[in-house]
């Protein structure tokens, strides 16, 4: 996955130089891992000993392989191994491509098809193979325009299956020359698969859309860049100019990005206080961020959250700051639950992403590998296993696209007579069929700011924002701490 949920990296590698290596015989390497030393052994002399076996058999590698062996290869190969061993997905070497990546996705444009995604260590969700996981498309882009989804699975990339190609391989399948086909076979959930070719285009890095919807103000933000924040300020001043009286923010599908940048939005709606706290394993570098005492919007405006399962990262600190400080209502459904925070580290021209701390909501929880549940729960409809393969044999069919293509100027009249014509001959939802015609018109133009017609979260939003007991909502609705913590006595109850 890229994106970098981090303060801005802190400088060159402090060495120049990643090996020191001395000529021994291969016996010796032998006798020296397989031997421990006698007596305790402390974590230091335990690094000590392994360091040096790494120089020893690099060193043996050079002199010894049958082939010369370029050390730039054993550099990365070593790398590349030692951040496999922490089994943390979000920790990697990253090589100058990936370096070059990085910053494109959270700063520029590159050449691709606009997902972002994420590829398990091992075994992937429920017993699959690690195939690739769509975290989250990228608005207009060729991912978001063919309907791709969080939680698809990308399970063949030009008819190469992805359980078994890197992360890095992955992305040179994905990214490169604008225009250029690439063919993907998707599966969403346990039985539905069907084809989908993306065309690669310039990807620009997307951070805020806005409008109105009546005297409400919707803000979505789709990504935490540099940006962003001097983005949300243009909404802000563009609300204001329409006299709105409550505002929607959208998280959907918002991946993360720049911790300065969420910490940033947060100031924006908080009057003083803690936003987010990042605690390590050295306890000098734990660190408390704070709003200003300032904001943008008044404190009294009614605000909600919208966020989904592709709301991760600093998305995830921003909605839990907004609800742990009683400021917003978050409605949707359960986030990510990404809740570490990474760090760029360059070496020369390649570098490395780590783990190094944990960040915690105001309430001073973590919700890693939990999410953050809304307050009003609120799910698109579902599919069951025969529907799943209706579905499937209708996007095979090509139906809806031909439909769109030869009426592009469809009236209502029109759609509902295609609408019933496809319940009939499939047994899927109309509501369902009405929204995929609506995704296929919209792949044609820039996508609209918000859909009201479809968008069954917004409109609960909207409802609720409009709803004279929204203040009541707000004082009832509970912290993380507190929810976490009720779980875990309702876990003991059932153990006990």
């Amino acid at each position: 996955m890229r994106e970098d949920m981090s303060p801005a990296p802190k400088g060159p590698f402090p060495f120049k130089s990643l090996w020191v290596f001395s000529t021994i015989a291969l016996c010796a390497i032998f006798i020296l891992a397989s031997v421990p030393p006698a007596g305790a052994q402390t974590r230091e002399q335990d690094t000590r000993r392994y360091t040096s076996i790494i120089q020893n058999v690099f060193d043996f590698i050079q002199k010894h392989y049958v082939e010369e062996v370029e050390p730039q290869a054993l550099f990365e190969g070593a790398m590349k191994g030692m951040f496999d061993a922490l089994e943390d997905p979000y920790s990697s070497f990253l090589s100058e491509s990936d370096m070059s990546d990085l910053n494109e996705t959270t700063q520029g444009s590159f050449g691709g098809v606009g997902l972002y995604i994420s590829k398990p260590v091992g075994e992937g969700t429920g017993g699959n193979p690690p195939y690739v996981e769509v975290a989250s498309p990228i608005e207009d882009t060729p991912g978001w325009r063919a309907g791709i989804s969080p939680g698809d699975l990308i399970i063949e990339i030009n008819g190469e299956s992805t359980d078994k190609l890197t992360m890095d391989e992955v992305l040179a399948r994905l990214r490169g020359e604008p225009g250029v086909d690439v063919k993907l076979i998707i599966r969403r959930g346990e039985k539905l698969e069907f084809p989908v070719t993306l065309t690669r285009a310039i990807i620009e890095v997307p951070t805020i859309k806005y409008d109105m919807i009546g005297d409400v103000g919707y803000l979505k933000i789709i990504t935490f860049t540099p940006m962003t924040v001097d983005r949300a300020k243009d909404a802000i001043e563009f609300f204001k100019t329409k006299n709105y009286k409550s505002l929607i923010i959208d998280l959907r599908n918002n991946y993360g990005g720049l911790l300065q940048s969420a910490i940033g939005i947060c100031d924006l709606f908080l009057e003083g206080g803690v936003v987010v706290s990042t605690k390590s394993r050295i306890a000098s570098e734990n660190m408390v961020f704070t709003a200003r005492r300032s904001t943008a919007v008044p404190t009294a405006m009614p605000i909600v959250v919208l966020i989904n399962r592709g709301s991760a990262s600093a998305s995830e600190i921003v909605a839990g700051a907004l609800k742990d400080r009683g400021r917003a209502l978050l409605v949707g459904e359960k986030s990510f639950g990404k809740g570490s925070v990474q760090q760029v580290f360059p070496i020369d021209q390649v570098g490395f992403k780590l783990t190094t701390a944990r960040y915690y909501t105001p309430s001073d929880v973590n919700i890693d590998k939990i999410g953050i549940p809304p307050d009003r729960e609120v799910k698109f409809p579902e599919i069951n296993e025969e529907q799943a393969e209706a579905l499937g044999q209708l996007i095979i069919s090509n139906k809806i696209p031909d439909f769109v293509k030869e009426r592009p100027e469809a009236t209502q009249t029109q759609i509902d007579g295609f609408v019933r014509d496809l319940n009939r001959e499939y047994g899927i939802d109309a509501s369902l069929l009405r929204r995929l015609v609506r995704n296929e018109q919209n792949r044609t133009t820039i996508a609209p700011v918000y859909d009201l017609e479809y968008d069954v979260q917004l409109q609960e939003a909207v409802n609720i924002i409009g709803n004279s007991s929204y203040n009541q909502l707000l004082r009832d609705a509970k912290t993380l701490k507190t929810l976490q913590d009720e779980a875990a006595r309702e876990e003991e109850a059932i153990v006990s």
